[in-house]
This record gives C-alpha cells, sequence and structure tokens, in this order.
C-alpha cells in the first residue's frame, strides 16, 4: 500500500514540475539579455549610487580625512 502512494506521489510532483517550474528552469537559458525595463531599472539604480557616493565623498567628515591622509602622506620624511 505504501508504494502505491509513494508513486502515486511522485507522479503527482512530476507532473508538477514538468508543467510549471521544471518548464520556467529550461526556458531560462533562452534569456539572451535584458529588456528595456531592466535597462531603465539598472539606470536608476546606478544613478543613485552614484549620487549617494558623491554626497558621502562630498561630506565634511571623508573631505577632512582626506585632506589629513594627503596632508600626512606630503609630510612623510624619507
Amino acid at each position: 500500500m505504501g508504494r502505491k502512494v509513494m508513486a502515486r506521489s511522485l507522479g503527482a510532483l512530476r507532473r508538477v514540475w514538468d508543467t510549471g517550474i521544471g518548464k520556467r528552469l529550461r526556458s531560462r537559458g533562452r534569456d539572451r539579455g535584458m529588456t528595456t525595463s531592466e535597462y531603465a531599472v539598472g539606470t536608476i539604480a546606478a544613478c543613485a549610487f552614484a549620487a549617494v557616493l558623491y554626497k558621502v565623498v562630498t561630506s565634511g567628515a571623508v573631505l577632512s580625512a582626506l585632506q589629513s591622509l594627503i596632508k600626512d602622506a606630503l609630510d612623510a620624511k624619507f
């Protein structure tokens, strides 16, 4: 009795896999690039990251740390 139930369960699982998840995973290899919307989202994310990075680098604390680093490097004795 247990083997029949197991066989039915495996058969049902195989059918679900072939019609759902498995089919989607197999079709993933056919995607050859980003769509226009993906480019747009990627561009917006890159611009947002650049804006945040600019704000961080031009903040007072970072500027003073960079100036201190450069001053110490120039004042180094050889």
